[in-house]
């Protein structure tokens, strides 16, 4: 497998996947203790795409987020 590929035996991407396809609302919390808030558009390898309330989309580096709770579906 190389870099890029996705591990989709892997139960975090699977659940982030679930999580795109749903739409709802995400918090990510990030090692610099901010609070991102929105509906992820998409994961790579390496990112996660959210797009916030004022439709501002944020790349998140995967290495950068503590801890992602699911929020209400929209």
């Amino acid at each position: 497998m190389t870099v890029t590929d996705f591990d989709t035996s892997l139960p975090s991407i699977r659940q982030v996947q679930t999580l795109i396809k749903n739409t709802g609302t995400v918090e990510f919390k990030v090692v610099t203790g901010d609070l991102l808030k929105g509906r992820i558009l998409w994961q790579d390898p390496n990112c996660v795409c959210i797009v916030d309330e004022n439709s501002q989309q944020i790349i998140i580096w995967k290495s950068a987020i503590a801890y992602l709770k699911a929020g209400n579906r929209e």
